[in-house]
């Protein structure tokens, strides 16, 4: 299965909603994903329940102490796994730079370990372009773009994909993307206009799904759930159970061969 990374340079798009939602979506389909998440903020480890006191006991530790990444994984009592945040992840870019060791790390670890195989890893990072964010563009095989329903986003996924081009030549390959626009509301006549105009510029790698403005979705975090388990029958459990179908389908969530 597919190493996917969730990445938006634009924060308040939805991306760890998103995170959060696809890896659910997976674990209701029998995949048993395996989600890090790598932003200094840990919103997707909130989200999950898990908050680690030590810093070495998530994602931080493989950095700092050079622990494995399996004996970093957290059961998150549904049907995936967890490697938490830790706030000391921001120190990560003043410690180690950026040179190619760092920023192939995760990828190496990923593959020495064969912690995917058939399991799918879905990264969440900060939406700042550093070493932690390029580290899960490095480790994915494949990136998911959530951009939110508005004129500033427009602007935020040109840059995501200049970003994405410009690394391709580094990575020796033009990095596959998905776009999917999130809290659309379709009584507003912008949302449709947005559409149209990341039709235009993205053509079939802007999602068929549309993510709705949900009051499920926006309850859910509180109570530290995803859509699925706070509101299964929702307009917001139907949107991500239908981006995972079209992902599915369109084989993203496959292994890159």
């Amino acid at each position: 299965m597919a190493r996917i990374t969730v990445f938006n340079q634009k924060g308040g798009v939805g991306k760890t909603t998103t995170a959060l939602n696809l890896a659910a979506a997976l674990g209701r389909a029998g995949q048993s994903p395996l989600a890090i998440d790598l932003d200094p903020q840990a919103h997707l480890s909130a989200l999950s329940g898990v908050q680690v006191s030590n810093s070495g006991e998530s994602v931080y530790g493989f950095y700092r102490d050079n622990r494995p990444l399996a004996d970093l994984i957290q059961s998150v009592g549904r049907s995936w796994l967890l490697i938490p945040a830790h706030l000391e992840l921001s120190k990560v870019d003043s410690q180690y730079g950026k040179g190619p060791n760092v920023l192939n790390r995760l990828k190496f670890a990923l593959e020495r370990e064969a912690l995917n195989g058939t399991r799918p890893v879905i990264i969440d990072c900060c939406p700042l372009l550093g070493v932690l964010s390029l580290s899960a563009i490095f480790a994915a095989d494949k990136v998911l773009v959530p951009v939110s329903a508005d004129y500033l986003a427009v602007k935020g996924a040109l840059q995501v994909d200049r970003t994405l081009n410009a690394l391709g030549p580094v990575m020796k390959k033009r990095i596959e993307r998905r776009y999917v626009i999130t809290r659309f509301d379709s009584r507003r006549k912008m949302s449709w206009d947005i559409e149209r105009t990341f039709r235009e510029r993205f053509g079939a790698e802007l999602c068929e799904t549309r993510i709705s403005e949900s009051v499920s979705l926006a309850e859910s975090p509180f109570a530290e759930k995803d859509v699925f388990e706070h509101a299964p029958s929702s307009r917001g459990a139907q949107d991500y159970q239908a981006l995972y179908d079209e992902l599915k389908s369109s084989e993203f969530l496959e292994c890159v061969a």
